[in-house]
């Protein structure tokens, strides 16, 4: 069986929208244009026209199915934007956003997002065998730190499905994790740090089913650099044969996203993808349902908290925000965290301070009664998180 390459790249801090206030300074158009074209060349088979020689779009057969894979001209160019967008669950107006603009910024999968893997593969036994090569391979962390943040990314996948994992030191196995730089013999290079920070294979033999992480990343096991947990909890999705989702909730979604190790959980889609490959286990371990990610055009949908944020409004639902600005069509979503790292989520209410330098967040209000049987109403806890 031939193994598709998934890579995943990931940016620090993503969330999934700007991880600050909307500014109105951006790139001038042309760089813009050149950003993208370059962009939707790479992940989306786009050809943008060299110089001023227009690539042919004939109609002759060989050209018409060429056309399936590579597109040309003003509108094969809002075409490939449109498809960039429903990748990653924007609004797909065929226009270069700022929220557009901004996902092309970042760091993200090497694998083209327009290239057709056809059935998805799964392993067939229930029982995976995996080795890890890391021994030397990542200066700032410890092997057993690196050893609990794989078994830990195992761990969420075990609980949801009939698979169990286990560990060999020496033999072969089906799945080999390993830290690599550079160019190291699997037609993938790495690129240093930033830019691809893993990818993985479908299941298969060989190299099929193995996880390469770039060792020249700064690997953590914590909200600083690139965790190490989510990176691989994302992609050893990717071994078990799962592909990206445009859920912007989910693990498997393209961009990187951590919050916390308390937080971090398999979203209602990644549970139902994998359930649907593997079948669900013997008894469910979890401690809590997973959670779906809220639509926002849902006519049930009813936010927690709305405040002001400079010149953005800020809706907030469960774990996530949406922001709103005044001079974009476009509304951003992204997790609370992703900006406030120590705000919990289903919050009860949230403003900004009379001087705008401040956020105010509300969460566990009760009400009691006093001596004298006035009402009122006591905040167990209040956050102030001043920004920058």
């Amino acid at each position: 069986m031939r193994a598709a390459l998934l890579s995943a790249a990931w940016l620090m801090q993503l969330g999934l929208s700007l991880a600050s206030p909307l500014r109105l300074a951006a790139l001038p158009e042309e760089e813009d244009q050149a950003l993208a074209e370059a962009y939707l060349k790479k992940f989306f088979g786009y050809e943008p026209r060299a110089g001023r020689q227009k690539r042919s779009c004939g109609p002759d057969t060989f050209q018409a199915k060429l056309r399936q894979k590579r597109s040309c001209g003003p509108d094969a160019f809002q075409a490939k934007v449109r498809q960039m967008q429903r990748s990653f669950g924007l609004q797909e107006s065929g226009r270069l956003t700022a929220q557009t603009l901004a996902a092309m910024r970042r760091p993200r999968c090497g694998l083209s997002d327009a290239e057709e893997f056809g059935p998805l593969t799964r392993w067939t036994n229930r029982t995976l065998t995996y080795r890890f090569r890391i021994e030397g391979s990542v200066p700032k962390l410890r092997p057993s730190h690196v050893r609990k943040a794989f078994k830990e990314a195992w761990k969420l996948w075990t609980e949801v499905t009939p698979l169990k994992f286990r560990h060999r030191a020496r033999r072969e196995a089906d799945i080999i994790v390993s830290f690599n730089r550079g160019d190291h013999g699997d037609g993938s290079s790495f690129d240093g740090r930033g830019g691809v920070l893993a990818h993985a294979f479908q299941p298969g033999i060989g190299i099929g089913g193995d996880v390469h992480f770039d060792a020249e990343e700064d690997w953590t096991v914590n909200t600083k650099g690139y965790n190490l947990f989510a990176v691989a909890v994302h992609e050893f999705g990717h071994t078990l044969g799962l592909l990206h989702s445009p859920d912007p909730g989910a693990v498997m979604y393209p961009s990187y996203n951590f919050v916390t190790h308390t937080d971090f959980q398999l979203s209602f889609q990644d549970v139902k993808d994998i359930q649907k490959m593997y079948g669900v286990p013997p008894y469910l371990s979890l401690k809590r349902p997973p959670p779906k990610t809220p639509e926002r055009c849902d006519p049930d949908l009813a936010f927690d908290a709305v405040s002001r944020m400079q010149q953005e409004i800020v809706f907030f639902k469960d774990r996530f925000m949406w922001r709103s600005h005044p001079n974009f069509d476009d509304i951003g979503v992204a997790f609370i965290k992703s900006l406030w790292a120590d705000v919990p989520s289903h919050i009860d209410a949230a403003y900004e301070d009379v001087e705008g330098s401040a956020m105010l967040f509300f969460k566990g209000i009760k009400r009691t009664t006093d001596v004298i049987n006035r009402v009122f109403y006591l905040i167990l806890l209040c956050l102030m998180f001043f920004r920058g």
